[in-house]
């Protein structure tokens, strides 16, 4: 009797733990494919932004022809008279790579500014002198490199909006490559470089003797 309860118990066993697996297949392989239970959660991503609306098409009529690189260090420090740097005060070195293009109009030339003597085949082309365009600052490889507060200007910073807000340090950046212009040969090889590509477009067109006169602005 023994024998046949424990044999008994064995089958019952055996019985309950293929009912577990059976429901556990039935739950992790059969209902899946059946229903799919992910649905109502599943993430959607809708884009409902508007179509691109052309505003306006202008004609460029600039050259560019050369461009500087620049890499300027802006170390500005706001001191407080009588209090010590780390209780008030702040000190940031921000580093700014950008460049600076030198173009030439070309929108206001007319017939007069191209002269071409028929007998000896000479063209003459005046044109204005090359201006500087606007700093373009390379935001992926610049930023702050150190910024020193004291403990009031932090504690301020929890109210302000941008505490550590860039803009005056990039304009300081873009002024001092502005001003380093003069120090670099930008401008002389914006020209040199106009007149080689005019010189060999009108060599396409037949005319071999060119001559291009920059006009500089007259002194009052």
């Amino acid at each position: 009797m023994a024998f046949q309860t424990l044999k008994s118990g064995g089958r019952a066993l055996l019985f309950g733990f293929g009912a577990v697996v059976a429901v556990v297949l039935l739950i992790g392989i059969v209902l899946p494919r059946l229903f799919d239970f992910s649905t109502p959660f599943t993430k959607e991503q809708i884009d409902r932004t508007p179509p691109v609306v052309l505003t306006e098409i202008i004609d460029l009529a600039e050259f560019r022809a050369a461009e500087a690189q620049f890499e300027v260090i802006v170390d500005q420090e706001d001191d407080i008279a009588f209090v010590p740097d780390f209780i008030a005060g702040e000190r940031v070195q921000y580093v700014a790579v950008g460049s600076v293009d030198a173009v030439v109009d070309f929108s206001n030339l007319d017939e007069d500014s191209v002269i071409f003597d028929e007998d000896t085949g000479k063209a003459v082309i005046i044109l204005p002198e090359p201006t500087i365009g606007d700093p373009v600052i390379d935001y992926e490889n610049s930023g702050v490199m150190n910024r020193d507060r004291g403990v009031l200007d932090r504690l301020g910073g929890i109210f302000s909006d941008n505490p550590t807000g860039e803009e005056k340090l990039i304009v300081a950046a873009t002024d001092k490559m502005v001003a380093a212009v003069p120090a670099s040969d930008l401008l002389q090889r914006s020209e040199e470089n106009t007149e080689k590509m005019l010189i060999t477009l009108l060599a396409g067109a037949g005319v071999e003797d060119v001559d291009v006169v920059f006009e500089r602005p007259s002194v009052t």
